[in-house]
């Protein structure tokens, strides 16, 4: 008996695999049409208006049965017994049954990294899995409570499930290749607004950075990181919209033997999760040529906020730290900050200045 029951549930599921989204409902609804079609043969009036029947017909064919609507005459209870719960009970197990395949099989593709997100606009992407520094980056991206609200999307070339199910802002892909176009297509690297290239080595990320460099959007950032210099300067002279850092683990080393609680102010200034942090900002076009002396003092007062430099571009390859009082700013440059917290752009009073 087990075994004959058995071939039957895989005979079920093997007709519940073929049967489209199309055949199921069109089959459910030549079947509503037909038992309205018998219920009116059989004089069934309180049962025929169509908000009544639709609720009659849920409720009597997946046998939930409330018993306000039910056949009276003869042959309407025959219709139901033989021809509405029969055949509309079957069609509820099989629609029941696609919708906890098509749930299951979900929940397996965002698990396994197989979802197509081409669909997102102006999001993160993050290439590369470290098993703490990638989850470090999450949270130090989430910790600015007032960064622009983007998806953030983690790429990943590891046979591997979604490592951060606990952050539900991060969406979870798995690439055969960086450097693929369609591949790519799936993490919708053309819409991205910032994307960090963190590879399984400094060629890999070099590569990667290399491919993604002419995909991305106008405006798009990119940061890649290296423990070598020489790879980081080379890509810098062919990517003007990559941002390029190096380990700077001996210059930290020796800076904290010179001043003591110097290595402390570099993990203040890039850690969003306690102390001042250093952020950027870029001076919108309203605001007319001023001085760094004038900025300067705006943002103390205004903001609690020191400015540290200014830079012409996003990439802060000429950059200017603690320039002159009388140092010109104009509309477009980019002021690097230390500040409790993000000072976003309709937050200044430019008009004051």
């Amino acid at each position: 008996m087990p075994i004959i029951l058995k071939r039957i549930l895989v005979q079920i599921q093997t007709h519940i695999n073929r049967a489209s989204w199309e055949i199921l409902l069109l089959a459910t609804v030549c079947h509503m049409l037909l038992t309205w079609g018998l219920l009116w043969i059989a004089q069934e009036r309180a049962l025929l208006p169509l908000d009544t029947y639709i609720y009659y017909y849920v409720v009597t064919t997946s046998t939930v049965g409330y018993g306000d609507f039910s056949a009276t005459t003869g042959f309407g209870r025959w219709v139901v017994a033989l021809f509405q719960i029969p055949f509309g009970l079957a069609l509820f197990g099989v629609l029941l049954g696609k919708v906890g395949q098509e749930i299951t099989l979900w929940v397996k593709r965002a698990m396994k990294g197989d979802k197509n997100f081409s669909h997102l606009k102006d999001h993160i992407i993050i290439f590369g899995w470290h098993p703490t520094r990638t989850e470090k980056m999450i949270e130090f991206i989430l910790a600015d409570n007032k960064r622009v609200d983007r998806r953030i999307v983690l790429a990943v070339q590891e046979d591997m499930e979604h490592p951060l199910l606990r952050f539900p802002q991060v969406d979870f892909v798995r690439l055969v290749s960086f450097t693929d176009d369609e591949q790519l297509k799936r993490a919708a690297v053309e819409y991205a607004d910032k994307l960090i290239v963190d590879g399984k080595d400094d060629d890999h990320t070099f590569t990667t950075a290399l491919k993604l460099s002419p995909m991305v959007k106008l405006g798009a950032h990119i940061s890649a990181h290296f423990l070598d210099e020489t790879k980081a300067r080379l890509l810098r002279l062919h990517c003007a919209n990559v941002e390029c850092s190096s380990a700077m683990s001996a210059e930290i080393l020796v800076r904290s033997m010179q001043d003591p609680g110097s290595s402390r102010i570099q993990e203040e200034l890039l850690s969003t999760l306690h102390g001042d942090t250093q952020f950027s900002l870029e001076l919108p076009e309203s605001v007319k040529a001023c001085q760094f002396g004038q900025l300067f003092m705006f943002f103390k007062e205004r903001h609690n906020a020191t400015l540290l430099g200014i830079a012409h571009d996003r990439s802060g390859q000429n950059m200017d730290l603690n320039p002159p009082l009388d140092y010109g700013i104009q509309a477009g440059d980019i002021i690097h900050y230390i500040a409790p917290q993000r000072v976003l752009e309709n937050e200044v009073a430019w008009e004051q200045l």
